[in-house]
């Protein structure tokens, strides 16, 4: 069956109700028949929902405990301490975003939430890093919190970890396309990948769902690796009934879900869908999602097979870098 065609079938198909749960455990696999038929589960989960979870994703669990308490350290700082690097004085959009100062669905007054955004960057960090050389729109360096002992290490180690797992599922995503399992090689040599640490205060009093703790919005990038704190349900999936499915944190895994760019790719045959988080918990949540994006110096031209008579192209070719950082301007409003 054709892409086109399947893509077809989906959106006549009745809309999901779960988000299907994907074991990496043969990604590297010598067997070919065993990666494609990994493919063919992302494939089915890409063309219908948009959204997965990956179990044994091959990211230490100290790893990441340990960028979580990074992050509970860095926003535990004063309000003074974290505008130092406040996002607005940055045109890459590197830093730190208050609550309230971004606003992901322009109906909203407003993300109820604060965050840290930062890129590439070696851990032993070098001036001239070739891998940013091309980053036209979104050039610049990371900026840092000062005195804060081990949270740039802690974080950039988890950033790695998970950019180290989003090359491996490119080749997934191009077997899930019926392309050579390197096609998207050449595409993203250069890690242009932003991470956010991101804290929710919990969402007390009356109910207002124009103030939630991100309003509902698609991701920019290809996609996204969510880590997800444990037992807080906040994050959620918007289907084609425009039914609300909740995504809570299932232990042992991370939400990946598609972005943007691969819609773009792929003439929305792969389904960047809309999702939101509402912390009403009654506690903190902490989260950190991977936004990972071909380079910026990239065209979004449909890939052939994704394009037909009957599904004419939808999208004007833009280089990812100028579709990032325009995203980025409406979401934080600079």
């Amino acid at each position: 069956m054709s892409l086109v065609q399947a893509a077809h079938d989906a959106e006549s198909a009745e809309a999901f109700d779960h988000i299907p749960i994907i074991d990496l455990k043969d990604i590297d696999s010598a067997d070919i028949t065993t990666r494609k038929a990994l493919g063919d589960a992302v494939r089915d989960a890409c063309i219908n929902v948009g959204f997965l979870y990956v179990k044994n994703h091959g990211i230490p669990r100290d790893t990441i405990d340990k960028a979580l308490e990074a992050s509970k350290d860095f926003f535990s700082l004063s309000l003074e301490r974290k505008m130092e690097i406040d996002i607005r004085k940055a045109s890459n959009f590197k830093g730190y975003n208050p609550v309230l100062s971004s606003n992901n669905n322009p109906l909203n007054r407003g993300d109820l939430h604060e965050g840290f955004e930062f890129g590439w960057e070696e851990l032993n960090a070098r001036l001239n890093d070739e891998k940013r050389a091309n980053d036209g729109a979104m050039s610049g360096a990371n900026v840092w919190p000062s005195d804060l002992p081990g949270f740039r290490d802690s974080v950039l180690s988890y950033y790695h970890a998970a950019v180290k797992l989003g090359q491996k599922l490119f080749p997934l995503f191009a077997l899930a396309l019926n392309l050579p399992e390197d096609y998207f090689a050449d595409k993203t040599k250069n890690a242009a990948a932003l991470m956010r640490v991101l804290h929710y205060p919990p969402q007390t009093g009356p109910v207002d769902d124009r103030v939630i703790g991100i309003g509902a919005h698609t991701d920019f990038e290809c996609f996204t690796i969510l880590w997800q704190e444990p037992n807080i349900q906040a994050l959620q999936v918007l289907n084609r009934q425009n039914q609300w499915i909740d995504a809570p944190p299932i232990p042992g895994t991370l939400v990946v879900n598609l972005g943007d760019q691969f819609a773009r790719w792929t003439n929305d045959v792969f389904k960047s869908t809309v999702h939101r988080a509402i912390n009403r918990s009654g506690v903190r949540r902490y989260s950190i999602p991977l936004f990972f994006g071909t380079d910026y110096n990239v065209k979004l031209e449909p890939i052939p097979s994704c394009v037909s008579p009957e599904r004419p192209l939808k999208y004007q070719v833009v280089t990812a870098g100028d579709y990032v950082k325009e995203r980025l301007k409406a979401t934080y409003g600079h």
